[in-house]
């Protein structure tokens, strides 16, 4: 009876074993220490970033102003996102957190998207947005989300933010990294170096090779 048991908790064991893993690496590591500021100016590449001495950190380390004020759209989307992560606030460095504010103009676009380290939720300051995502079943999931309210961007998963209005708008968004990345959808695929071959986006498309040079065009760097 005891060996049966035995043989029936084994495999339960191991289920737990391997949840327990992937939810350990389903996001940064834990903090091993109480601060670990992010010493920018090493140039050792390690998961993150090596620690500041002790000694040289401050509480500027720990703060940001960046967020305070509306930033200056002047780009043809209309949106403009300003990151408060460990770049920015090298004391984030280990604590598994960061926060971005998007300001909109009328008609702004935040254009499609994916942050493969992170979830983000998105609280709305002032204006009204149309917000989805796109599951990996193909389904888009969409809202209009106004003043003070949240909206959820599961982690890896393409979204977007649009401001329909005749009014500026602006979010404050809370990604759980202290880095999660962004890789914009067109800009990824139609401005990469070395460039995605253009039989490759013709056939993905289903345009001629022509019309992929065009979009390719419109990406290419201002001279």
């Amino acid at each position: 009876m005891l060996r049966s048991m035995a043989t029936t908790r084994a495999p339960l064991l191991l289920i737990l074993l391997l949840a327990a893993t992937t939810a350990t690496f389903a996001a940064d590591p834990d903090p091993l220490q109480d601060i670990c500021v992010a010493d920018l100016n090493n140039t050792i590449k390690v998961n993150g970033f090596v620690c500041k001495p002790a000694a040289a950190v401050t509480a500027e380390d720990f703060a940001f102003k960046g967020l305070a004020k509306p930033a200056v759209i002047n780009n043809t989307l209309g949106a403009v996102v300003t990151v408060a992560n460990v770049e920015k606030i090298p004391g984030l460095n280990t604590l598994g957190v960061s926060l971005a504010r998007i300001d909109y103009a009328p008609g702004g676009l935040n254009p499609p998207h994916t942050h493969p380290r992170a979830t983000e939720t998105v609280f709305v300051l002032y204006g009204a947005l149309d917000v989805g995502f796109i599951t990996t079943a193909n389904k888009l999931i969409t809202k209009t989300i106004d003043v003070g309210e949240i909206f959820v961007f599961p982690r890896g998963l393409i979204h977007f933010q649009k401001n329909n209005g005749d009014k500026p708008a602006a979010v404050i968004s809370g990604f759980n990294s202290q880095l999660p990345g962004t890789q914009p959808i067109a800009a990824a695929l139609f401005s990469a170096s070395p460039p995605v071959p253009d039989n490759v986006l013709s056939k993905a498309f289903q345009i001629s090779t022509k019309e992929v040079e065009k979009i390719k065009s419109r990406f290419a760097p201002k001279s």
